[in-house]
């Protein structure tokens, strides 16, 4: 009976571990034919892996190596394998006619790679080829004979930081540059959130030591320290995001925390000095001291486990420890200043390290769910943009701050100063309606006095120069009929005159009715039928005579040329009031010869000098007959 269960139980340990070898080469059987990766092809389902110790040597040890289907860690690689090596093993083909060339790209952040071929169940290894781009170490490209097979094993050395990854897939060595174009391009809107933030920073530190030089305040000295090495520290993270090269491993694995600790330092000692903690607040002054403290020895301890032991997770403690510390003190601060809820200045600075605690617990909780905050859109995939989104808001609240604190100072200066501004400008305000109201004053007594006036004395001579003509019938002199017209004439542009001096006429309803008026008249006892297209409402604009005037005699220059060289009979004015007002004269007559213009001498020239002068613009065309468009913006 002993007998017969023992077989059982060794013919089952054979069976389950048959299934356990099939199901081990199963991954490891699927091959990549190269051939076909036109772009670039995610191999984590086409791999096999093992983790070895970081002593190990692959090539002694790959025979004994436990190689588990596909891969044992997906995306981020637990704290206690960042120490180890991980070997990755996959089959490749070529079923082209000609050599291939590829790249592999295992992810982020392996400080060493080497590819191996498998050849008689021992390592071969391949040599080390890199592109010839800027982030280049990442990248180790291997060849491959046409119609030719073989099983590719990548031995891959973490760098010291919990945000590795584990996303291995082959590039075409034709696309390598359009993928690290595509995979910066990704990160495109973060970074360039980070440099705005970063250029925020710069002008508080330039502010921070203008302030420090002009009273020799030391608090804006620690400040402007503040502001440095966080905005170094976001500065190089955006420069350096996901690159694969040896500063940016060495910004990842150690420098970001020491330049956040020590602006971190420089904030506390900014906070002790600006709220003067020693007088009027010994609780915060202690708290403070305690943090600087608790600082220094987390920087020194940091960097003690990161460059003389190879103990990883202890590093990883102390880097979380102290943010923990760090988050309890602000934690703290809060507490106190809501005790202290009438102090404003605190009240400013409660909010600002509120919103900062806030964000800094969502950036670290997202670097904890790097799976989740992968799947949402643009900047809010990344960690850093929350806790940039705390630091704006801090630095937003600390201004306010400052600004409460500097106006108990100003506000008396400040008020006598805009006093006697506005005194100053009211003066000004009154010598330029004195000099308008003059100005209205002796244009409509110029004119009064034109109407008066010259506009008797020219109606006398009208109309005496029709006497004579009546009395002499006949024999009438061809000069008395000259004088009657000259007069006429005289009067006319006389009328314009004074029309475009009054300021009671400065509207643009004014305006169009004088035309329409003008026209109508000109017109009358001519063969030439003149309509007038104009809207029924007319908004209440204001025009100056100047630009009226203008406008006017552009009109009565256009409809002379019509009468004159048209041989029209009709002519049709439309007028449109947009955001411009447009006058469109068009006749049906033989219309202008734009090649010979002779004929017109001067008065086009003017009509556009008169437009230019007041911002308008003047075209002329010929279509069916003549049509001439005035413009002027309103």
């Amino acid at each position: 009976m002993k007998k017969s269960s023992r077989l059982i139980f060794i013919a089952s340990l054979l069976f389950f571990s048959a299934q356990a070898a099939v199901a081990q080469d199963t991954t490891a059987g699927k091959n990549i034919d190269i051939n076909k990766i036109q772009f670039q092809k995610s191999i984590s389902s086409f791999v096999s892996s093992a983790y070895l110790n970081s002593d190990e040597n692959p090539v002694t040890a790959y025979a004994a190596a436990k190689f588990s289907p596909g891969l044992k860690h997906k995306y981020v690689v637990p704290n206690k394998y960042v120490t180890k090596k991980l070997l990755l093993k996959f089959t490749v083909s070529n079923s082209a006619d000609t050599t291939i060339a590829i790249y592999f790209f295992p992810g982020f952040y392996y400080k060493e790679i080497e590819l191996y071929k498998e050849k008689n169940n021992t390592l071969e290894k391949l040599p080390v080829i890199l592109p010839g781009v800027e982030d280049s170490i990442g990248f180790h490209k291997f060849i491959l004979p046409a119609k030719d097979s073989t099983v590719i094993v990548a031995e891959l050395s973490f760098i010291k930081t919990y945000n590795n990854t584990i996303r291995p897939r082959l590039i075409n060595s034709n696309a390598l540059s359009a993928y690290i174009a595509e995979h910066e391009r990704r990160y495109s809107m973060i970074d360039m959130t980070t440099y705005i933030l970063c250029g925020l920073l710069l002008m508080m530190i330039l502010f921070s030591l203008a302030n420090f030089f002009q009273g020799a305040n030391k608090e804006f000295l620690y400040y402007s320290g503040y502001a440095f090495f966080l905005g170094l520290m976001l500065f190089l993270m955006a420069l350096y995001n996901f690159r694969a090269n040896a500063f940016s491993y060495f910004l990842e694995e150690y420098l970001d925390f020491i330049l956040q600790m020590m602006g971190i330092i420089f904030y506390m000692l900014f906070m002790r000095r600006f709220l003067t903690t020693k007088i009027e607040h010994p609780f915060l002054y202690k708290t403070f001291n305690a943090g600087l403290v608790i600082s220094i020895i987390s920087v020194l301890l940091y960097s003690s486990l990161h460059y003389f032991t190879n103990n990883f997770i202890a590093e990883y403690l102390t880097e979380n420890l102290t943010k923990v510390i760090l988050l309890l003190i602000i934690l703290i601060f809060l507490v106190y200043s809501a005790w202290h809820w009438k102090d404003k200045l605190l009240r400013y600075l409660f909010w600002g390290n509120l919103c900062l605690l806030i964000f800094s617990i969502i950036s670290q909780l997202s670097a904890f769910m790097q799976d989740i905050l992968d799947t949402l859109p643009g900047i809010f995939s990344s960690s850093v943009f929350y806790y940039e989104i705390g630091l704006f808001l801090e630095l937003v609240f600390f201004l306010s701050g400052l600004n409460y604190k500097n106006n108990k100072r100003l506000i008396a200066e400040t008020k006598e100063r805009e006093t006697l501004k506005a005194k100053n400008q009211m003066q000004e305000y009154e010598k330029e309606i004195a000099v308008y109201k003059a100005q209205q004053e002796e244009r409509e007594r110029i004119s009064a006095d034109m109407h008066d006036e010259l506009g008797s004395g020219m109606t006398a001579i009208r109309l005496m120069s029709e006497i004579a003509r009546n009395k002499m019938k006949e024999n009438t002199p061809v000069e008395i009929e000259k004088i009657s017209r000259s007069a006429n004439d005289v009067l006319n542009k006389m009328n314009a005159i004074i029309w475009s001096m009054n300021s009671g006429n400065d509207t643009l309803d004014n305006l169009i009715s004088y035309i329409r008026s003008y026209a109508l008249e000109y017109f009358d006892g001519t063969p030439v039928d003149c309509k007038i297209n104009a809207p029924e409402i007319i908004p209440e604009i204001e025009i100056t005579g100047d630009k009226r005037r203008n406008i006017f005699l552009c009109l009565k220059e256009s409809l002379n040329n019509a009468l004159k060289h048209s041989n029209a009979s009709q002519i049709i004015i439309d007028i449109e009031i947009n955001s411009s007002l447009k006058i469109v004269i068009a006749d049906n007559g033989i219309g202008i010869d734009l090649q010979s213009l002779r004929k017109f001498g001067n008065g086009l020239k003017n009509i556009g000098r008169r437009m230019e002068s007041i911002g308008g613009t003047f075209a002329i065309e010929n279509n069916n007959g003549t049509i001439t468009t005035l413009d002027l913006p309103l």
